[in-house]
């Protein structure tokens, strides 16, 4: 009996039985020039061949500068790019909950602690949770990823200034390398994530003045701040000779370290994809389910399991919504807030499902705390939607939080269920731990240059 070598045409693993005198009188060391004739013999006498599996080219990347890609990593772990100076981007993104932060809602600006751990500060609680979840940073740097966001709100167009659209619009700052650049810097603005309380930094105060990308701006101070640090100062110096330390040129290292830090492109499924090793049985099944049957490609499709498209499935929604400040709902609208469309009501931005095993909780509201759950979700939706319980979230106490608004509102549920685009299927059990399976072989918790031992703010490392 022969071993298992890749189909030619699908650039999957197939386990063709070849005759004992054919693979041995083969130098079969060399399996990726065998790939053409073996497939031809397999034809030739009868053999049956999988359906082609065609994703396109394999996404793209580009190298970036290591001295960019080691700054970066230094800000995107310092809190001194927050108001108070105690909250980062690592605080919501971190490696150790799969570049998410463990719980459905975060807490940013007036909370301490890292995951299911943080714990509101009783001398300066949060105002709110954070309205959404927070999503997963992975292959980010791949050129395919153009909108960024749970609603797209940021998002490449050429007809804006800087090729990028941003709630900014026509007020926002150029010099930006790419929008996954832009995207990084606008937690900074946000009272919640970031920013803090008004009037208690001058960070908050120039938010809630509206001063942001302007001369004198929130994120002025906050390149004062990083210019002010001397081993900062140096390491700019080192990457743009003679020129003053800007947002954008924070923004832009901070998105070669995100490009480069999580850059996951070598999971089982990609070996397999290349014809480099077999998946496990039970995860070929799951795949053949996903990309079949279960019709999970027509969202999550392509090399990164994702058609970067909006759908409305229907989503349990959570926490204090999203809305304008003069707005007195806990509703979130979705892509209808960036478009005005409303087709778009409640559709929020497929995720790529590499490493969705290590980003729990899951949806835009983390409303559910594992994979299978959320796979669940999908399979009835508006049925799930009218079952779900709040009990299911993992959310750190806040005293005065109203999480379940929503879920409490006959009009906002029947108008959430309304909008579903996905129709009841169903699973058998064995065919949903096998999808679960092929999730796992997504898997590939990249990471190259991991968290600082130390920071030249010299402020607290979120470990």
């Amino acid at each position: 009996m022969g071993e298992p070598v890749p189909n030619a045409y699908s650039g999957r693993l197939v386990k063709y039985h070849l005759p004992h005198n054919f693979s041995t009188g083969l130098a079969m060391t060399d399996r990726g020039k065998l790939r053409v004739c073996l497939a031809l013999w397999a034809w030739v006498a009868g053999a049956t061949v999988a359906p082609a599996l065609d994703l396109g080219p394999p996404p793209e990347f580009r190298e970036r500068d290591p001295k960019r890609v080691e700054l970066g990593q230094l800000l995107f772990y310092d809190p001194i790019l927050s108001g108070n100076s105690e909250v980062s981007c690592a605080t919501c993104h971190h490696p150790r909950f799969g570049t998410g932060d463990e719980v459905s809602l975060s807490l940013g600006d007036g909370a301490t602690g890292l995951g299911k751990q943080r714990k509101i500060n009783p001398d300066n609680l949060p105002e709110q949770r954070i309205p959404r979840n927070a999503p997963g940073l992975w292959n980010l740097g791949a050129s395919e990823f153009t909108s960024f966001f749970h609603d797209g709100r940021l998002e490449v167009d050429p007809g804006q200034p800087n090729g990028i659209r941003t709630p900014l619009g026509s007020d926002m700052t150029l010099g930006f390398q790419s929008a996954l650049a832009a995207q990084a810097m606008f937690p900074v603005l946000s009272p919640d994530e970031m920013a803090g309380h008004y009037s208690e930094n001058d960070v908050s105060q120039a938010v809630r003045l509206g001063l942001l990308s302007q001369d004198g701006g929130a994120w002025d101070i906050i390149a004062a701040r990083v210019s002010g640090t001397p081993d900062y100062a140096d390491r700019f110096e080192a990457i743009a000779p003679g020129q003053p330390v800007s947002f954008t040129q924070i923004a832009n290292v901070i998105a070669d370290f995100i490009a480069q830090e999580w850059r996951a492109d070598n999971s089982a499924f990609d070996r397999a994809m290349r014809g480099q090793e077999f998946l496990p049985d039970l995860a070929q099944m799951g795949q053949d389910l996903f990309y079949g049957k279960a019709g999970c490609s027509s969202c999550h499709g392509g090399w990164l399991q994702t058609d970067h498209s909006f759908h409305a499935i229907a989503m349990p929604q959570l926490g204090p919504g999203k809305s304008a400040r003069f707005e007195d709902h806990a509703r979130d609208d979705g892509r209808l807030r960036v478009t005005g469309d409303p087709a778009d009501a409640f559709a929020f931005r497929t995720p790529s499902l590499r490493n969705v095993t290590l980003t729990a909780p899951y949806g835009h509201s983390g409303a559910y705390p594992t994979l299978e759950a959320v796979i669940r979700h999908h399979l009835d939706p508006v049925a799930a939607l009218n079952a779900y319980q709040i009990e299911q979230a993992v959310l750190a106490d806040l005293p005065g939080a109203e999480d379940g608004r929503i879920l409490a509102s006959g009009s906002d549920m029947a108008a959430i269920a309304a909008a579903n685009d996905l129709a009841p299927m169903s699973l058998q059990d064995a065919e949903m731990q096998a999808i679960l399976a092929f999730l796992q072989a997504l898997e590939d918790p990249a990471e190259r240059l991991g968290v600082p031992e130390a920071l030249p703010s010299g402020l607290p490392v979120d470990r």
